[in-house]
């Protein structure tokens, strides 16, 4: 071989290795500024602008209302807002591919990119002008969202459809607990229901365990006084001892008082209430468990009675027949779609900051007509505002309630399990009670919209 041959591929190869040595150097220098650009857009800025605005960051929206042509404003609780994170983790991965803002989809769903290079995520957020849940990750959910006591729904795209609600009921259960009451809380815990449990003091420590259970589950405690005596005949001494020795059994079984009151058959006033210092509660629908004492008849008495949005109703967890119906009414409510909430719940879904008085319902038409104590006129973010007592549990077979059977307007209409009721129909439901005693139930305030109570 030549020397000019040798002298010739020496010039090649040196200039491979040159071309090899400048194409690294490309690729390392445009990984750099890739990284570069990644965790200023992805990291640095998101925290900055998170450290920086983070006591405005939620000020878009706050709760909704209803204009005056009828439309709706919809706004937000602000606890409730989507944080918006910056992309920094190896969870994220799967988002930092992508640096354009707006929407993307990705194997794990459905995300959105803010032009600063952060996501939404772990709350409600209003996007060009519809309202999306973003779960802990940053994915957009759909169907049903629970946040705190209430249900919203979102369609396959991801946008809140403000037509579909679950409507809710107040279970509540007098003069226990008893022998029966375990078997109940266990049916509750499985469908994820709640109600309300109005004990008497002298039987609490004999069932401290349902107790203790009422409060795991997430059921609330109420006190029906110490031995269901008729507290207008008592002096108000008297009534406050009665519900102070119940509230410390109570203490003593759980470690905490009941939050809710219910007087005996049904009996009280405005002194009473104040007395007590706690919310008391009535019914919109009895049962009269403690006179049918027949399963069957008990179940009917709720599937086919008022069920409307915001009811009350009333049931005794000391009878075996009244616990068996219960059994078979609490998941068919479920599984019609009904959100089955303690009545402190309700009040906190519907808006209502609870007073030392009595609450007889939560229907809308109630809350419209100005007749619920502490009623705000916001029922939670997200809300639609609407006065129409119907709603769509998606169900065909769900009853929402006639314009007439929600209408609370009436006396003689406010305490019938159908709101269809005379004077001479309006007894307590209690079992201790006697058809001869009517209600002596709420304060004169409760129904200063509605007039004269007469004899009540």
């Amino acid at each position: 071989m030549s020397k000019m041959s040798i002298q010739e591929r020496k010039r090649i190869k040196q200039r491979q290795l040159m071309i090899r040595k400048m194409t690294r150097i490309g690729i390392i220098s445009a990984f750099v500024i890739l990284l570069g650009v990644f965790l200023v857009r992805g990291v640095i800025l998101p925290l900055m602008g998170r450290s920086g605005n983070s006591s405005t960051k939620s000020e878009e929206v706050a709760y909704g209302e209803i204009n005056e042509d009828g439309s709706t404003t919809y706004e937000m609780d602000k606890g409730d807002m989507a944080e918006r994170i910056p992309i920094f983790s190896d969870n994220d991965t799967a988002k930092a591919v992508d640096l354009t803002p707006g929407w993307h989809d990705n194997s794990y769903g459905r995300w959105y990119r803010n032009p600063d290079g952060t996501f939404y995520a772990n709350g409600f957020q209003e996007i060009d002008g519809a309202q999306y849940s973003f779960d802990g990750d940053g994915y957009v959910q759909t169907g049903w969202v629970t946040k705190g006591v209430n249900d919203y729904y979102f369609n396959e795209d991801g946008s809140y459809n403000p037509d579909k609600k679950k409507p809710m009921l107040a279970l509540t259960f007098d003069d226990g607990p008893g022998q029966y009451t375990m078997e109940l809380l266990e049916c509750l815990e499985a469908n994820g229901a709640h109600a309300t449990f109005f004990m008497l003091g002298e039987l609490v420590g004999s069932y401290e365990d349902e107790v203790r259970k009422m409060v795991e589950i997430g059921c609330e405690l109420g006190n029906h006084s110490y031995d269901h005596s008729d507290m207008t005949t008592l002096s108000l001494d008297a009534v406050y001892k009665q519900f102070s020795d119940t509230d410390q059994n109570l203490i003593n079984a759980c470690g905490q008082a009941a939050t809710v009151a219910r007087a005996p058959y049904g009996n009280g006033n405005a002194e009473i209430y104040e007395t007590v210092g706690k919310p008391f509660f009535m019914w919109s629908l009895d049962t009269m468990d403690w006179s049918l004492l027949d399963a069957d008849a008990d179940y009917n008495s709720v599937m086919n009675g008022d069920l409307t949005d915001g009811t009350i109703i009333l049931m005794h967890d000391i009878h075996q027949p009244s616990v068996q119906a219960a059994l078979r009414i609490i998941p068919d409510l479920v599984a019609q779609g009904y959100k089955l909430v303690t009545v402190s719940e309700m009040a906190e879904a519907k808006g209502v900051d609870l007073q030392n008085t009595c609450y007889v319902d939560f229907w809308q038409s109630t809350l419209d007509a100005g007749q619920v104590p502490g009623y705000t006129g916001q029922s939670g973010p997200l809300s639609s505002g609407s006065s129409d007592s119907s709603s769509d549990a998606g169900s065909d077979e769900l009853s929402s309630g006639s314009e007439a059977t929600s209408d609370s307007g009436s006396e003689d209409e406010l305490y019938s399990d159908d709101g269809s009721g005379s004077e001479d129909e309006l007894y307590s439901g209690d079992e201790s009670g006697s058809e001869e005693e009517p209600f002596d139930i709420v304060t004169e305030e409760y129904y200063e919209d509605t007039g004269d109570l007469g004899e009540y």
